[in-house]
């Protein structure tokens, strides 16, 4: 009985010598890179333990502004303190008489450190050149003068540049035959995820070195500096945004307390997104759970009266624009009396300026007549059906797109609607199905300001290797498809203009602007109530100097009562601070 008893834990014992064994061998010789049903990397895990750093570059690319500025990292000369430090006499005095700061301080930061630190706090000290150059000379074991890449605190353009994360199932299907670390980042929305490819980083920057269980050097003081092998890298993509108008037009839209909206800003020589603010704010805490991720200005809203420009194209086009003919502004688009308008008998060049709707709502029926698909070939003649940004072949890829998430304009969703004279008339406004995107009502009066000329807007000019030099260069391109005639464009221009300087237009207010401006103006309901209103989409688009066109601009507020939010004080103030900018400049 006792022989059967020892023989059984025996047998116990060697089950549980194997299963340990096995288990051993899963954990250091098979699953080394993905234990349990986590796929936690164990190498990794093991060289974390032992190992301390400080990354100085996280290796993914960077955006500058079209005059090298950088619009998400800087670089910072900083002082690099390991905690090993703790453990050695070193020469603090002349650290800190390099720096300018007592040797307290110094000490007391190391004293609370876990890890190596950036001296300085909240903030880390900013060396000066001279500085660097004299404590790296000192060439102390664990202190280092290096640049070290910060983002920035006041990122802007933050929709439009977007967002990365680490997503290890997105980086295997973009680079599944790469060699990537699953915490790499990847770019998640806007330009960080179109131009991805050449923003994944090779590898981060780093100073490491290796502490035993309690933190003291294993092997050593010997600090390691790892770089990416290629010195190319990281790559900066260079925008057309102008950091300083970018600024501006960023503090005048909070400024105006614009909730849901924004602007954008074209040059119009280039066709260059200059500056491009979209609200709400993003929450980088939950990009994804509200609007804030979502770039207003690359999306479709309804536009209003800004759309009466293409009706008054297709008119001038085909003589329906007659100096002689008048029409009923006292009438609402089903010629009953109208409650809020009384204007009387104007003529086409004053029914633009003074916005009335009975004379575009007649327009539309009788080209509707003509040709039931007229509102869409001169939407689209007028870029704003289709999309307007930059898109291309860039090495392998055909299509390539700067602002993949942009919105496509519609003038009609259904066909029979099309064919019906009641919403043709409400589509001739800018109501019922019509929806355009910021971006293509800037291009349209771009493409007016240059005479029929109509080209893909563009927000990025080049790839560029780390040292400056072109990897790929982004030319300025025609859009492809019909515009409208350097005659028709004239007409138009001149329309514009008679929209601020007409006594009644509805853009007098930006008569006495240092710049003589040319736009349009748009209120559209949006056919959402709140608080028991009619909420509206505010819209004001327009180009200047209208002499030497330089700037088209838009500016719009979404979802807001008639009697609140109006855009015309942020378009004049944008238009004074540009004209202050171009002084100074």
């Amino acid at each position: 009985m006792r022989r059967r008893r020892l023989k059984a834990w025996l047998v116990i014992c060697i089950l549980g010598i194997i299963v340990l064994v096995t288990r051993l061998a899963q954990i250091q010789l098979v699953s080394t890179e993905s234990f349990s049903k986590h796929g936690i990397n164990l190498l990794e895990g093991s060289v974390s333990q032992r190992t301390q750093e400080m990354v100085i570059d996280n290796g993914r690319g960077n955006f500058l502004d079209r005059s090298g500025k950088p619009l998400i990292y800087e670089s910072i000369p900083v002082l690099i303190l390991f905690p090993f430090l703790n453990h050695l006499e070193w020469p603090v005095e002349e650290v800190a008489s390099v720096i300018g700061v007592s040797e307290r301080k110094i000490l007391e930061s190391l004293d609370e450190a876990d890890g190596p630190i950036a001296f300085g706090n909240p903030e880390p000290y900013l060396l000066s050149k001279h500085e660097m150059a004299a404590i790296n000379k000192l060439k102390i074991p664990g202190v280092f003068a290096v640049e070290r890449k910060y983002p920035l605190s006041d990122t802007q353009a933050e929709q439009l540049i977007g967002i990365t994360g680490e997503n290890p199932k997105l980086l295997e299907e973009r680079y599944g035959d790469k060699e990537f670390s699953p915490r790499t980042l990847v770019g998640l929305s806007g330009l960080e995820k179109s131009f991805d490819e050449f923003l994944v980083g090779e590898g981060k920057t780093k100073l490491v070195y290796h502490v035993d269980g309690i933190g003291s050097p294993l092997f050593g003081i010997n600090v390691k500096y790892s770089e990416p092998a290629n010195p190319f890298y990281p790559i900066n993509i260079k925008t057309t945004i102008d950091k300083d108008l970018q600024e501006l037009a960023e503090n005048l839209v909070d400024k105006h307390q614009v909730k849901n909206g924004g602007l954008v800003l074209l040059d119009i020589e280039s066709n260059n997104i200059l500056a491009m603010v979209s609200r709400p704010h993003l929450n980088r805490k939950n990009p994804f759970g509200d609007l804030g991720v979502e770039n207003q200005m690359l999306k479709q809203h309804i536009p209003g009266s800004v759309f009466k420009t293409v009706v008054a194209a297709a008119a001038i086009d085909y003589g329906l624009a007659l100096p002689s003919r008048t029409f009923n502004c006292s009438e609402n688009i089903y010629g009953d009396e109208d409650p809020n308008f009384q204007h009387g008998e104007l003529d086409f060049t004053q029914s633009f300026a003074r916005s009335c709707n009975r004379t575009f709502a007649d327009l539309a029926k009788e080209l509707k007549a003509k040709d039931a698909e007229m509102m869409d070939e001169y939407a689209e003649k007028l870029s704003l059906i289709g999309s307007v940004g930059w898109k291309g072949s860039v090495f392998h890829t055909e299509d390539f797109r700067q602002l993949p998430d942009e919105n496509l304009g519609r003038v009609f969703k259904s066909e029979e609607a099309r064919y019906d004279n009641n919403y043709v008339a409400l589509s001739a406004i800018g109501q019922h199905e019509v929806r355009v995107t910021p971006l293509a009502i800037a291009n349209m009066m771009a493409t007016i300001a240059r005479g029929g000329d109509k080209q893909m807007v563009r927000v990025v000019e080049s790839v560029e290797y780390h040292n400056g030099s072109k990897v790929f260069g982004f030319d300025q391109s025609k859009l492809p498809g019909d515009t409208i005639s350097p005659f028709t464009a004239q007409k138009l221009q001149k329309l514009l203009r008679e929209v601020v300087v007409d006594e009644e237009g509805t853009g007098r207010w930006f008569k006495e602007l240092p710049y003589s401006v040319a736009g349009k103006s748009g209120t559209a309901e949006t056919g959402i109530l709140k608080d028991g209103k009619q909420n509206h989409n505010k819209w004001f688009a327009g180009y200047f100097p209208y002499e030497n066109p330089k700037y088209a601009l838009v500016t719009v507020n979404l979802g807001v009562h008639s009697d609140q939010g109006g855009i015309n004080p942020l378009f004049a103030e944008m238009v004074k601070e540009i004209y202050n900018f171009d002084q100074e400049n």
